[in-house]
């Protein structure tokens, strides 16, 4: 996203129309719920708990959360992220936002996000694709997530 306020709207409205493209051709409704929690999404530097979504959310019930993310999901603006934690979390889809990876605390189950220098995620790319292509498999995308103990569970 730009600097701006003028670029930060302007991908702010590209996000959006973006997001009633793919609800409208799924068949489902822009609601206010919906337009909220991927705002609210948009604004995060990480992945959020439906509780953490709930209190840059106020107003937003548990029922509405789960039952909206889950058309989100659906529709390919959400991606849900489990973890051994008590919640799983939620962040926009990275074709939405930019290729990045995860580290996930495997004791208290946060979630942080990272990317790798281009030389490196090109290195990457190459070497899953030969492992891909060893069992005849085709790669869509890849995701790494990075499983240990976070600082402040050390």
């Amino acid at each position: 996203m730009s600097g701006t306020a003028g670029g930060r709207r302007r991908a702010r409205t590209e996000l959006d129309d973006v997001v009633a493209q793919r609800l409208r051709g799924a068949g489902q409704r822009v609601t206010a719920a919906r337009t909220a929690l991927v705002d609210v999404l948009a604004r995060a530097k990480r992945p959020l708990t439906i509780p953490e979504l709930q209190r840059r959310s106020p107003g937003l019930a548990t029922s509405s959360a789960y039952r909206n993310l889950g058309v989100l999901e659906e529709v390919g603006v959400v991606h849900r992220i489990v973890t051994n934690g008590d919640h799983a979390r939620y962040e926009l889809a990275e074709d939405l936002t930019e290729h990045h990876h995860h580290l996930i605390c495997s004791v208290c189950g946060s979630v942080s996000d990272f990317t790798v220098a281009p030389k490196l995620e090109r290195d990457l790319a190459v070497a899953l694709a030969q492992a891909a292509h060893a069992r005849d498999f085709r790669i869509q995308a890849h995701r790494l997530d990075l499983v240990g103990v976070c600082a402040g569970c050390a």
